[in-house]
């Protein structure tokens, strides 16, 4: 039986970490569960973030905020709200596609670097990111960055523990830059474009002056029919200006018969954006959902080939860089094409959920390069060099105790 440890502060976790590496015991870390994303990991151990939860500082003039791993993200959230500020980035809230009880932590937030629809203008988690305080695979506390948006002391290990699922470190504190939340947001929407135009119209809409905030397309929009959508945020005078001269960039490059609308209420502008930013879509729906990162201009021609394939449906995000793709759970999940085709084309594609038996036998992350996974493992090494957290979540080639 697996042991549960939900430590309650960072020298608990420090402890219970040098504890299991000096044991020999492999540790799965679990924050809020929504986001169980990665290869099947087999522990001996299971240690709970939950009990390092609070926000630790926040100083809104300083635009700046830091709280511990396990504090879920609506509290980060509301707690920003208040101050009418919020983190650029927009994470997401993947329960729904996961079909995942629970709460979104921070950490959890940082450990699976999620970004939503604004990265196109805001970056991602990593951007806004400044300092981290995590916990080794040896059971050493450290920290890098700092609490004040200037000091960029350790930047590439602060960007480094973004997105590392876990397996350079247990996090333990996290710190942002914020900003301002926007007055007012616009969508510019345009119906019945293929994959191919739409993305043309959002390439031209992100390269536009206009400031364009978000930019994704659903083949199957509202009733089932393509929906293109555009947003910019700011003052209200200026997103009225720019929605209105997005709309005419469109006009002229689609020509008179295109079918465009312009929503000027935030609350209806935003609604959108939540159901793409969380890939509402595909929650509570059969099948296996992949999340794949390419090109924009590549997109719709990754779409292409598995729709020739097979059924299958797509959300398009980031002006077509970011290609959500929910496929039958037939075994593989259509792994050796998408893998194939993303891969010739130099992109990456993740298994974001499919059936237990998919899982056992689909590796999760797209294979790293030779050389590429060198680095990759002596990387890992110098934070784990037993090789105990969450071993083998992100390739299954590193699931073995060291030697």
């Amino acid at each position: 039986m697996t042991k549960i440890l939900k430590p309650n502060t960072e020298d608990e976790m420090a402890e219970a970490v040098a504890k299991a590496a000096g044991n020999g015991m492999r540790v799965r870390i679990a924050g809020g569960g929504t986001r169980p994303v990665g290869n099947p990991v087999e522990a001996d151990c299971t240690i709970h973030t939950a009990g390092l939860s609070g926000i630790t500082l926040y100083e809104p003039d300083a635009l700046t905020i830091a709280a511990r791993a396990g504090t879920p993200l609506s509290e980060i959230e509301a707690a920003l709200a208040r101050e009418g500020q919020h983190l650029s980035f927009e994470p997401a809230i993947w329960a729904g596609l996961m079909g995942t009880p629970g709460k979104s932590t921070i950490g959890g937030v940082v450990a699976a670097g999620v970004s939503g629809p604004r990265r196109v203008q805001a970056g991602g988690a990593r951007d806004s990111l400044i300092g981290v305080r995590f916990v080794s695979g040896e059971g050493k506390l450290l920290k890098n960055g700092g609490r004040v948006m200037k000091n960029v002391t350790g930047y590439d290990l602060v960007k480094l523990l973004a997105g590392s699922h876990g397996t350079l470190g247990i996090l333990t504190e996290v710190t942002f830059k914020v900003l301002p939340k926007p007055h007012a947001t616009g969508t510019v929407s345009v119906s019945g474009l293929d994959d191919h135009d739409a993305v043309s119209v959002l390439s031209a809409a992100l390269g536009s002056p206009f400031d364009v905030s978000g930019a994704a397309h659903l083949p199957k929009g509202d009733g089932g029919s393509p929906v293109t959508l555009i947003r910019v945020e700011g003052l209200a005078k200026s997103v009225d200006y720019r929605t209105g001269r997005l709309k005419e960039l469109i006009a002229q490059k689609l020509g008179n018969g295109a079918e465009i609308a312009v929503e000027q209420d935030s609350d209806k502008a935003t609604a959108p954006w939540r159901d793409v930013r969380d890939v509402s879509t595909f929650a509570g729906r059969e099948g296996a959902v992949w999340r794949i990162s390419v090109k924009p201009t590549d997109g719709p021609r990754i779409a292409d080939v598995i729709r020739d394939a097979g059924e299958a449906e797509f959300i398009f995000d980031w002006g077509g860089g970011l290609v959500w793709a929910l496929v039958p759970d037939h075994g593989d999940a259509c792994a050796a094409l998408i893998r194939n085709t993303v891969g010739a084309m130099g992109g990456h594609a993740t298994l974001m959920r499919a059936s237990k038996e998919t899982r056992d036998r689909v590796e999760a992350f797209q294979p790293d390069l030779p050389r590429v996974g060198q680095i990759s493992e002596m990387i890992r090494r110098q934070f784990d060099p037993m090789n105990i957290l969450n071993p083998g979540l992100m390739a299954r080639n590193l699931s073995g105790k060291a030697a």
